[in-house]
């Protein structure tokens, strides 16, 4: 599948439509699950109304070591409320219903390797969900485990992190491996926002996007419309997780939705503004 699955990609077919019209991408993160599974369905589409170009759904995990303790909290949130990796697929199937935006599944590689790396794979696409981030599986891993065979074969993209950390080799893997888009990590440590953005991010971020044709998103620490926007002029998109998971913490039923929708809303807003600042 994989060849003729290129064409017709979510994430690849955003990116392009962004990239014509010269915007950049707001790529909001979420755990699945979290207040409840039925949530997490309505979410995804009140999320794409609001701005968002692409959405990560978290798959709840005991052992989340790369998240901060705002998305550790909403891990244990959800899986207290009874959160399963085949009801996380379930609720990308209903919401398919509705909306067409690309849906990435993020987390660790353990409940998927106890489900069944092919089962998963098939059972993912079949589902909607258009493509895989696995913080704990590098690209040398998810290679030799076969998981990026496999995932290609169902049309899946598998996303690689990049870090400030990361040399010359890893990022000609990650580069050759990947797909759908790069996710540069923007600090070293676990996830959480931060107050400022890396003075060098500019010339890191140029690094990777002159080696590579695949968009160059930035995530871990942005917080705010106005870091948002500072990052999206140096790369091809945003990712914004613990800042929005915080809402899920303090709010429920329509609050929560309103709050999450305004906030998103605010974080296009920003990007659109750095933008329009350049031109």
């Amino acid at each position: 599948m994989d060849s003729s699955y290129r064409a017709m990609n979510r994430i690849s077919k955003t990116f392009k439509k962004l990239g014509e019209k010269g915007e950049k991408a707001l790529v909001t993160f979420i755990t699945a699950g979290d207040p409840d599974m039925a949530s997490t369905a309505e979410m995804i589409t009140e999320l794409e109304k609001a701005g968002a170009d692409v959405i990560e759904l978290g798959m709840p995990f005991s052992d989340p070591m790369a998240d901060g303790p705002t998305i550790q909290l909403s891990s244990e949130r959800a899986l207290a409320a009874g959160a399963t990796l085949p009801g996380i697929l379930d609720a990308v199937k209903s919401a398919r219903r509705d909306t067409d935006i690309p849906i990435i599944l993020m987390g660790y590689y353990n409940p998927i390797f106890l489900y069944g790396m092919e089962r998963f794979a098939e059972d993912a696409a079949a589902a909607g969900v258009d493509g895989v981030l696995l913080v704990d599986l590098p690209p040398e891993e998810s290679e030799a485990e076969g998981f990026t065979r496999t995932a290609r074969k169902h049309g899946l993209d598998v996303i690689f992190l990049l870090a400030p950390t990361s040399g010359d080799d890893r990022i000609e893997k990650v580069i050759r491996l990947g797909r759908g888009f790069l996710y540069y990590v923007s600090v070293t440590g676990v996830t959480g926002a931060r107050k400022d953005v890396s003075s060098s991010l500019r010339e890191e971020v140029s690094k990777i996007r002159e080696r590579s044709t695949l968009p160059v998103v930035v995530g871990f620490g942005i917080s705010d419309p106005d870091q948002a926007g500072e990052v999206a002029l140096i790369s091809d998109g945003v990712v914004v997780g613990s800042a929005l998971v915080k809402y899920f913490e303090k709010y429920r039923g329509s609050e929560l939705r309103e709050k999450v929708a305004d906030f998103v809303s605010s974080l296009k807003a920003g990007i659109k503004s750095a933008a329009a600042s350049r031109k």
